[in-house]
């Protein structure tokens, strides 16, 4: 089974962090990467079991965020605080895993999800699939999360995006 890591950057999530992280039970593990919050994010990331690494400042578009240079092998795969796994993007990932066959033949391709966005007048489909999860030593990231990769394959499941806490 290839190791998943969630990686989150947060500023200031307290109030939609655990939202994020109960989701997560797929990961292996999860990297917070926390830009100098004052509100309880990095100890609410703990709670979860999360590794919380301190950074400031705005990341480079082109670079590797930080705490994706942490990870040597397995997978990432890039979340925002504020979103979370549906329960069939989980069982989707829960079955990737369990593939053997299938993860070996993926190896070095990405993978991207639909994303489903509250709105004030309800729920809405994102028709664009995101590219989320992405191999150890990916090179091409658009701030914190990766860039669109047209040839990755999308996983069934959506990616739910919440703008309350």
């Amino acid at each position: 089974m290839p190791p998943i890591t969630a990686l989150i950057h947060t500023h200031n999530d307290g109030l939609r962090l655990g939202r994020c992280l109960e989701t997560l039970y797929v990961c292996d593990e999860l990297v917070i990467v926390d830009h100098g919050s004052e509100d309880g994010t990095p100890q609410i990331a703990r709670a979860y079991g999360s590794r919380v690494i301190y950074r400031s400042g705005i990341i480079a578009a082109a670079s590797p965020p930080a705490g994706a240079q942490l990870i040597r092998d397995g997978w990432l795969l890039c979340l925002d605080p504020h979103e979370s796994l549906s329960e069939s993007l989980m069982a989707s990932l829960y079955e990737w895993k369990s593939d053997s066959d299938f993860v070996s033949v993926s190896a070095g391709t990405a993978f991207s999800v639909f994303l489903r966005e509250e709105t004030t007048e309800g729920w809405i489909e994102n028709p664009q699939p995101q590219t989320r999860l992405v191999p150890a030593g990916w090179n091409r990231w658009r701030g914190r999360l990766p860039m669109h990769e047209p040839s990755a394959r999308v996983l069934e499941g959506r990616l739910l995006r919440f703008v309350t806490p």
